[in-house]
């Protein structure tokens, strides 16, 4: 598929590489995470004003889980319950934090008018698969049987995430459906990973290495899974599992420039031939990761005022 970055996209791409930045599969994993983290506060749009953000510790059966609670000055209340999004953030399940998406989860409370709660789950390599699944599940459950202690209705309750948080939220939903519980008003996959055999043709495309580079996501997959017997379980690529039917409806965003491309297509499509409510978005000119830089990429925040719209047509 013919790839040509907009060219506030190009731009950016421009500036990283001028900056000499070294390629993430050349660092260790501290050394990637400080990276990253710096990188945020060039690219991170000025964060909308909130009533309320706060800490949380999540209990799970391996330990505590750091999270966040955002609440928006004007939350869609419904006999004083809001709707809430459990968030996932991305970075490969290497990289990434609370913080280093803060600013997308303020701008998604805005833009849905609903309470985020942001889920600081454990990092590969020193937590490697299914550590990350493992929290994402135990967070999500727990919200959900504690919904009404933050004024959240349980029953509009989504979650989403991007990249490696878009793979956790997929996880989570299939988690769900299997379990019987908690019951998901939605979930939001933005170019999700969903396949770590990582075959699909977005995978080999030159044009498809910006930012997220062919050999960085080798270098995550190596980071986080345990062997190659870990890309089969659907736990880790949701692509696995036989059956998509009875998920809850989906958002899924993809871009153009992005290896994940492909893999993100096909999951929509799956899930719409197994009866599943979808909507898509399709970004062609713009490169993995840029969701986040609404700073730099004006696209970024169209991407988040349409979630928050679909967020609010959940109810």
């Amino acid at each position: 598929m013919p790839v040509v970055l907009d060219p506030d996209a190009a731009a950016v791409y421009k500036a990283f590489q001028d900056a000499g930045r070294p390629a993430y599969e050349t660092l260790t994993a501290a050394e990637a995470r400080a990276y990253y983290a710096q990188a945020r506060f060039a690219t991170n749009p000025e964060p909308p004003e909130l009533a309320h953000v706060a800490p949380l510790s999540i209990p799970s059966p391996h330990g505590a889980i750091p999270a966040r609670i955002y609440v928006p000055k004007e939350p869609r209340r419904h006999d004083g319950l809001a709707p809430a999004l459990v968030f996932f953030h991305g970075g490969g399940w290497v990289i990434g934090d609370l913080d280093s998406h803060d600013v997308a989860c303020r701008q998604l409370a805005d833009a849905g008018a609903l309470i985020v709660i942001s889920v600081d789950y454990r990092l590969a390599p020193e937590h490697k698969f299914p550590a990350a699944t493992d929290d994402a599940i135990a967070a999500t459950g727990w919200v959900a049987a504690n919904a009404r202690e933050f004024g959240i209705d349980a029953a509009r309750l989504a979650i989403g995430g991007d990249s490696a948080g878009g793979n956790l939220t997929a996880v989570v939903a299939l988690a769900a459906r299997d379990a019987g519980d908690p019951a998901l008003a939605g979930q939001v996959l933005i170019y999700p990973a969903t396949d770590f055999a990582m075959t699909h043709g977005s995978h080999s495309e030159p044009e498809t290495s910006v930012l997220l580079t062919h050999s960085v996501i080798r270098w995550f997959r190596d980071h986080y899974l345990n062997g190659a017997a870990d890309i089969h379980d659907w736990r880790a690529s949701p692509a696995r599992a036989q059956d998509l039917a009875g998920l809850p409806p989906a958002y899924v965003l993809t871009a153009g420039a992005d290896p994940l491309r492909d893999e993100g297509d096909e999951y929509a499509a799956r899930l719409k031939q197994a009866g599943v409510s979808v909507t898509t978005r399709h970004y062609p000119g713009q490169f993995h990761g840029f969701f986040t830089m609404g700073k730099l990429l004006p696209q970024a925040n169209v991407a988040i005022g349409e979630i928050g719209a679909w967020l609010k047509g959940l109810g």
